[in-house]
Order: C-alpha cells, then sequence, then structure tokens
C-alpha cells in the first residue's frame, strides 16, 4: 500500500508539473522556416512568459527583446547573414512575434596566428597551431572561435611561456562565400625557467623540506601542472588551513634569470582533540578519545596519541604520519601501542610496534587507475593470549612473539571513501608470519576484498552496493594457528545479524573456534530520501572454514535494514539485523551505530 501511494503521488506531481509546464507561454512566438535545433536554440534563449501580454506596448517590448536573444543566438551558431524582424499581433493584447530567416550557416575559413612581439620556439608555434582545432568548412560557431583561442593560449603556456596572453581577435565575417575567419593576436612573451620555492608564510613548516616536495629541478622549464602539483601536494597533507602557490612576477627574476615559485601557506592548529564513541548490542559502547598533534617536525607530519574503551578492546597507541616521504605520495607510519583485548574467543594482553611505508599513484598513472595504493612493512607483537584447546578444551596461555611482514595492494574507483555511489574497490593483502615463543611456527595470511557500486540515476540518489571478501591461512591447522591470528566473522563490518565472532564454527563449550579460511559476501540497496536522510536494506553471509578454504556448509545469513543521516562529509549509519539462519543462539536483534558506510 504504501508503494501504491508513493507511486500514485509521484505520478501526480509528474502530471502537474506536465500541465505547469504547458501552460507557461513563451516571450514571443518564432516563425519562420528553421531547423529544430535552431528552432530549439532560439526558443530556449526567448524563454517563458511570467505573466499574459496586457497591451500592445508590451507586446512590442517583448518582441525587440526576443528578436535581440535571436539574434545573439544565429551569431553564436554561424548565421551571420539572417533577417530577424520584431512583429506584434492584432487586437488590443496581441501577441509578440519575431519573423526569423536565418540565411545561409557560415562555414570556418583558415584560421591564422599573428604573434606580438617576440615569436615563441618551433615547436610551440606548431603546438599552439595544432591547438586551434578549427577545420576549415565546419559551422562558423562563434563558442568554437572563442574556445580555441583559449586552446592554444594553454598549449604554449604548457610549454613554459607562463605570461602568455591573448590580444583583441580578429573576427572576418565575409559575406561574398559564406565564411569566418578567425585572426588571432597573442602576445607569448619570455621563456620562463623556475627557481627555488619562496616561502612567504611564518609558520612550522620548514622550507627545506618544501624545496624536497617541489615536482621540478632548479633551472627546468616552467609547467602550470608542476606548480599545480604542489599545492595539491600540499593540501593531500592535511595539515594546512590553505594553500596558494603561484609563480613570482617578473620583476623578481634571479640574477641568473630564473622565477622563484611563491607558497603561501595558512597552518591549522597545532592541536585537535578528537572524542568517539560505537555501539553495537554484543559488545556495548565504546569510546574513543584522540589527541593529535601537527606539524611537530616542520614537515607536515601529524603526531597522535589514541585511548580506547570498550568491552572489547582497551589500548592506548601512539601514532606518528610522515607524508611524502623520502618521495613524494608515500607515507610512513609508525604506530605503537598497548592493549588488552577480551573477546568471546580468546583474551590477549600485549605492547606492539609497526612500520608501514604506502606509496600512492595518482590521476591515470597506473593503468590510468586512479587511487592506486602499496603499503609494505612490518610489525613485532610481544603478547600474552589466553584461549582455549580446540580438542581439549583446556586453558591455554601462550607467550608469542609475533614477527608479521605486510604487502598491501588496493585499487580505489569509487568516487567518495565514505559514501561512494559509483565506481568500485579492489583490494589484497599478504601477510608473512613467524610465531617464536615455545618454538618457530611459520604461515601466510591472505586476504581480498572487492566492492561495487551502481547508481540507478545521475545523482546516485539510489545505488546498488555489494561487497565480498576472502581470506585463507596456509600452513598448519586451526589449532596451531594461535586464536587471534585466525578468521573470524560477525558483527557490523562482517555479517550483521551477529554478533562479534558469532559466525564459523564453536567448540563444544559453544566458544568461537574461528578458522583458517574466510568468506563474506553483502548486498545493500541504498536510497537517499532528502539531503540528510537515507535507508538502507541489506543482506549479508558469511562463512568460516577449518581448512584453507571454505566449504559453505555452515553458511550465516543476516539482513536488516538501516537508516543513514549525512554528516556532510559522511554518513552515520544506524543498522538494525536479525539472523535469517539461527545456528547457536544468537539475539534476535542486533543494533549497529557508526560512521560511514559499512563498505
Amino acid at each position: 500500500m504504501a508503494r501504491l501511494v508513493f507511486a500514485v503521488s509521484a505520478g501526480a506531481a509528474l502530471c502537474l508539473q506536465g500541465l505547469a509546464a504547458a501552460a507557461a507561454e513563451p516571450k514571443a512566438q518564432i516563425e519562420g522556416t528553421l531547423p529544430a535545433d535552431l528552432r530549439a536554440a532560439i526558443g530556449q534563449a526567448v524563454g517563458a512568459a511570467d505573466k499574459p501580454i496586457e497591451n500592445r506596448f508590451e507586446a512590442r517590448r517583448r518582441a525587440r527583446e526576443a528578436a535581440e536573444d535571436a539574434i545573439a543566438v544565429l551569431r553564436s551558431e554561424g548565421y551571420y547573414a539572417y533577417d530577424v524582424e520584431p512583429d506584434v499581433g492584432e487586437g488590443d493584447a496581441p501577441k509578440a512575434r519575431v519573423k526569423v530567416t536565418p540565411g545561409p550557416r557560415f562555414t570556418l575559413g583558415h584560421a591564422h596566428i599573428d604573434w606580438v612581439g617576440a615569436t615563441p620556439d618551433p615547436k610551440t608555434l606548431a603546438a599552439a597551431e595544432s591547438a586551434l582545432a578549427l577545420k576549415p568548412g565546419a559551422p562558423g560557431r562563434a563558442a568554437d572561435v572563442v574556445a580555441a583561442e583559449g586552446r592554444a593560449v594553454a598549449a604554449v603556456q604548457k610549454r613554459g611561456y607562463a605570461d602568455v596572453k591573448a590580444q583583441p581577435r580578429e573576427v572576418v565575417i565575409d559575406h561574398a562565400d559564406d565564411t569566418v575567419t578567425p585572426d588571432y593576436r597573442i602576445v607569448a612573451g619570455d621563456l620562463v625557467r623556475l627557481d627555488s620555492i619562496q616561502l612567504e608564510s611564518h609558520g612550522r613548516t620548514h622550507p627545506e623540506w618544501l624545496e624536497h616536495l617541489a615536482p621540478w629541478t632548479h633551472g627546468a622549464t616552467y609547467d602550470p601542472d608542476d606548480v599545480a602539483e604542489l599545492e595539491r601536494r600540499l593540501l593531500d597533507t592535511q595539515v594546512y588551513q590553505s594553500v596558494t602557490v603561484a609563480l613570482a612576477p617578473v620583476s623578481d627574476l634571479t640574477p641568473d634569470g630564473l622565477r622563484p615559485v611563491v607558497v603561501s601557506l595558512a597552518e591549522r592548529d597545532k592541536r585537535t582533540v578528537e572524542l568517539g564513541a560505537s555501539y553495537d548490542t554484543t559488545d556495548g559502547l565504546g569510546l574513543d578519545a584522540k589527541w593529535t598533534r601537527y606539524n611537530l617536525l616542520g614537515r607536515a607530519d601529524t603526531f597522535s596519541v589514541l585511548g580506547r574503551v570498550s568491552n572489547l578492546d582497551n589500548r592506548i597507541e601512539l601514532d606518528l604520519s610522515l607524508p611524502h616521504w623520502l618521495t613524494a605520495q608515500q607515507t610512513l607510519a609508525l604506530r605503537s601501542a598497548v592493549y588488552d583485548t577480551n573477546t568471546p574467543a580468546y583474551d590477549q594482553q600485549g605492547v606492539m610496534v609497526s612500520a608501514d611505508v604506502t606509496h600512492r599513484w595518482g590521476r591515470n598513472a597506473t593503468f590510468g587507475l586512479t587511487g592506486t595504493y602499496f603499503t609494505w612493512g612490518g610489525s613485532i607483537d610481544v603478547s600474552r593470549t589466553s584461549e582455549l584447546g580446540v580438542e581439549t578444551l583446556t586453558p591455554l596461555g601462550r607467550d608469542l612473539v609475533t614477527f608479521t611482514g605486510l604487502l598491501d595492494m588496493a585499487l580505489d574507483r569509487s568516487d567518495n571513501p565514505l559514501d561512494p555511489t559509483r565506481g568500485w574497490r579492489i583490494s589484497a593483502r599478504i601477510e608473512p608470519t613467524l610465531l617464536t615463543g615455545d618454538g618457530e611456527f611459520p604461515f601466510v595470511k591472505l586476504q581480498s576484498q572487492v566492492s561495487g557500486y551502481i547508481p540507478f540515476d545521475l545523482k546516485g540518489d539510489t545505488v546498488l552496493a555489494a561487497r565480498l571478501h576472502v581470506g585463507s591461512i596456509t600452513n598448519g591447522t586451526v589449532d596451531d594457528i594461535p586464536a587471534p591470528q585466525r578468521f573470524f566473522a560477525g558483527g557490523g563490518g562482517s555479517v550483521r545479524g551477529f554478533g562479534y565472532q558469532e559466525v564459523g564454527p564453536r567448540l563444544s563449550d559453544n566458544t568461537p573456534e574461528g578458522g583458517l579460511s574466510l568468506a563474506e559476501v553483502s548486498i545493500e540497496l541504498r536510497r537517499r530520501l532528502t539531503e540528510k536522510w537515507g535507508l538502507v536494506v541489506f543482506i549479508d553471509g558469511g562463512t568460516v572454514g577449518s581448512g584453507q578454504f571454505p566449504n559453505f556448509q555452515d553458511t550465516s545469513v543476516g539482513a536488516g535494514v538501516g537508516v543513514r543521516y549525512n554528516l556532510g562529509f559522511g554518513p552515520i549509519r544506524v543498522d538494525l539485523a536479525t539472523p535469517v539462519t539461527n545456528g547457536h543462539g544468537e539475539s534476535p536483534l542486533q543494533v549497529y551505530v557508526s560512521i560511514g558506510q559499512s563498505f
């Protein structure tokens, strides 16, 4: 019934909209034999009247205005031998009319560039001529003539002539052969070569680090893309409120003929404090507090201290992020933590340190893919683990030193990191691990995930989203692998409808066992109702296996609905889910609250 009411209401709204459009009269009637596209363009330019004509004076005024609009369209489309006559009908409240005879459509002649002052080098001359891209005989549209000039100027600037500018062009309209021939006048100026960076701000950023970030070498030819790239690199660090990068004026020319690049930085506050919270039915409330210090080392770095309190995870974590480390678009992340984890399957206390390097490729840099990331690094974890033996159910206390390597590749072609509406993502992760304690035991943990987003409309108000996540551990049995390194499933970022670690095999006392393999799949239909509110319906499925590959014999499925509230940068999500399959006495309803879409 609700769907029927919605459909009827939508249909009524469309009908009313159509009636309103039909009732709106044009400001003037267009008369004459015109091509359909030209008539439509003139009609759109003339527009609709906001009220009926009341007298002949008003009719003549509207006819004159419509004639001027028609002439503007005719000239822009290459009709220069036109005849446009405003007219009015009979009666006390006559209709405004415009009689249009377009005449022949003029075509382009051979465009030419006149260089004012010094002529640029031959390659630049050829590039400018090629950039015009005006084919003789093509329709002589005014917009094409103007756009060609802009392309020529951009081509000259791209090749190092930073001060290039166009002077008033001369366009010859020849009624003898119905041609439009543009003659462009361009001042190229001098070839510009770049000096070092001139930092005007007096903040915490070290000029030496900023110089290292420049994408050009000393004395290189000016390229506007290089200047824009430096600005983008600085903005990517997210430690500046604003960044301005511009070429210094000619008056600042160095004795050796080079031009500095002026950088102005407005640094954000030195410190921020963030508070966060999460909730789900099984794990209860989780609270986070994060203190962040920006640009402590003067190289756009970020240092943070995180404290977390929850039923599952309690920790204090220190993070240092160094963007553009050694080379541009490469970030070094150093992390250390003291933690106490208490899960249904195991308890673990320990200290860990890690170092990761992530290199990002920009637009069209790797096989035409955007958002391409490659991460490598390693960690050392000294921990005490309490768990139950798989066969005996006797408590096991393992004192472990775990050495873990990391190789991770991620391709992100989605349009938004927190609320994607189109595109796809794929990632693959390899973690070679060595356990030491009572002995040495190596294994490799493999994971991969792919997600896709298909919009049903141009705005992305309705989106179908899907995710597949698989994993496998090579070498050993479930009993050989400590519980914290096994795969578990269930929860808000996994299989909703089930609590944390509730998906998968159980020990005889119903304790989650975990496994050596994992498969999860999720499908969501997302609908944006207003600028702020949205709804989601979803179904999740997952299985955890004791072998290296899941056998799907014990697959858990959950389904539910969710509400989204848009914060501007991303949504708050509240999901309610229930198990469709119920094999271990799970709660009939699970609630999850977090920030960002589930995937």
